[in-house]
């Protein structure tokens, strides 16, 4: 295929069903998750592992996954991803037991954990230059998308269908996806025939589940939690003897030579940051709205479409920019209106009206559409065709466990927040201990005894604590804006036009 051949945008839309199928599936769940506990009747306990089973499959096999796909042929491993995510999907929609849904949500984090890091990876194959950083929007947004519109979809489904709705709307998607890309795009893999690295894939996947799972139970516990900190510490560990093991082995699953690249070992550092800054609105928004705005599950997803409008605003943006300013301008760009977005968006409160957040957001998801796809650009541009799968998956691994990381870390400030203000004066201990939970248990239990003060100290203390979070993430945006002009190049990748196609 030739580089100015058209199918390969068609190969790449195709690829952009897939993404957003992904992309919805993580955030629709948690739309559906109180119709599942009555439904399924699921437990607590059950409804976090439906959650996280997905999570920790990812983790595990991202790397794995971009180094099979070098190794065996990006297109045959990404149809086969494709099919098993509409085969989950499917099973999903259709599971009778929490124990059966859990296990099919294992088998979704199998096909993401595939899906994601080679069509990322097929980037450097299909496009070079200007043209793959046209590309990168594209593959980002699609990738972006999909959260915001979680919600929206999630609400309008389990208003008028069954709860499997909300997982059979990945199928079509996916059905699309699988005929596009069987039909158009070519096959491509590594030239390079090495060893297997076994002690690699299971240090590096023992190592990401371990950190994984730790950030998870922390998130639900505390970060006192003996367990949650052994985790991480073991999970730490293990990655340390990953690291030490590739440094020693003539055959590695990861090249480290990667990051002797400022472009890649910084555009990567600064895709983990905006993941880490963007991922606590994504947690905190929805909450407010629901919480404080009073909206329903559908009117939630609908009020942060103003996030989807900044995101296109800033990659059609950064697209014409790029070429003009350089890739360190707009970065920094990006991630200084991200951290002005954020920083407004602190200063909301229990009065304010949609108007200001919807103003604040817009503002956000331009940040972010300057920022995410150029960083992430950087990073790729170091892949050539022969080492595109694993890099790929080492950029989304970082990014993943700093979202992991993000939503832990923000969740717990903004919980604590809300925990140490929320006025529970002459409430019985139990109760106390309900409204200290979470705002919706708050809530929860001042609508039931119809207690107005209670209700008002609640909302006001969530978006106290939600200010105080948002904050922070200004805080890592301007770090981001400062690490990207101090050390992110301007220069062309050095990739370049290295490509091989049709192996």
């Amino acid at each position: 295929m030739r580089t100015n051949d058209t199918r390969k945008w068609w190969v790449l839309g195709a690829l952009s069903f897939g993404l957003l199928a992904v992309g919805l599936d993580m955030t629709i769940l948690n739309v559906a998750l109180p119709t599942l506990a009555t439904e399924l009747a699921a437990s607590t306990s059950e409804l976090q592992w439906i959650v996280d089973s997905y999570n920790l499959v990812l983790a595990a096999v991202l790397l794995p996954a971009g180094m099979l796909g070098d190794r065996f042929g990006r297109k045959r491993l990404l149809l086969v991803a494709l099919a098993l995510f509409g085969a989950a999907s499917a099973a999903c929609a259709y599971s009778g037991t929490p124990d059966m849904l859990i296990a099919m949500r294992a088998f979704l984090g199998l096909g993401a954990a595939f899906l994601i890091p080679l069509s990322m990876s097929i980037l450097p194959v299909l496009f070079e230059g200007a043209e793959r950083t046209k590309a990168m929007m594209v593959w980002a947004s699609a990738n972006m998308l999909g959260i915001p519109l979680g919600p929206i979809a999630g609400g309008w489904l389990l208003k008028h269908y069954e709860w499997g709705a909300v997982f059979l709307i990945n199928v079509p998607l996916i059905a699309i996806a699988i005929v596009a890309v069987g039909a158009l795009m070519p096959e491509s893999r590594s030239q390079a025939r090495s060893r297997m690295d076994v002690f690699g894939v299971l240090t590096s996947s023992l190592g990401l589940v371990a950190v994984t799972y730790g950030v998870i139970r922390a998130g639900e516990r505390g970060w006192s939690d003996t367990a949650a900190l052994a985790s991480m510490a073991a999970g730490v560990a293990v990655l340390a003897v990953f690291v030490l093991w590739q440094r020693r082995t003539a055959h590695g699953l990861v090249d480290l030579s990667l990051f002797r690249s400022a472009r890649f070992t910084w555009g990567t550092i600064l895709a983990t940051t905006v993941s880490f800054a963007i991922f606590g609105l994504l947690f905190a928004m929805p909450q407010y709205f629901q919480a404080v705005q009073g909206a329903d599950a559908l009117g939630t997803g609908l009020r942060l479409l103003p996030l989807i409008g900044g995101l296109i605003v800033g990659a059609k943006s950064a697209d014409g920019l790029i070429p003009k300013m350089g890739a360190k301008l707009v970065a920094a760009t990006g991630f200084l209106a991200l951290a002005a977005a954020l920083a407004a968006g602190a200063a909301t409160g229990t009065d304010s009206g949609y108007g200001f957040a919807a103003l604040w957001m817009t503002a956000a998801g331009i940040g972010l559409g300057l920022a995410m796809p150029t960083t992430m650009d950087a990073a790729l541009g170091e892949l050539s065709a022969e080492r595109s799968g694993v890099g790929s998956a080492l950029i989304m691994a970082m990014r993943q466990v700093g979202g992991s990381f993000g939503v832990a870390l923000l969740g717990a400030a903004l919980n604590a927040s809300y925990r140490g203000s929320v006025d529970v004066t002459g409430l019985p201990e139990s109760i106390a201990q309900t409204v200290r939970q979470s705002a919706a248990a708050g809530l929860a239990v001042a609508r039931r005894a119809a207690a107005e003060p209670l209700l008002a100290s609640v909302r006001e203390s969530f978006v106290h604590g939600m200010g105080m979070m948002l904050w922070i993430c200004g805080g890592i945006a301007v770090v981001g804006m400062l690490l990207a002009l101090a050390f992110l190049p301007n220069g062309s990748s050095a990739a370049g036009a290295s490509k091989e196609i049709g192996l």
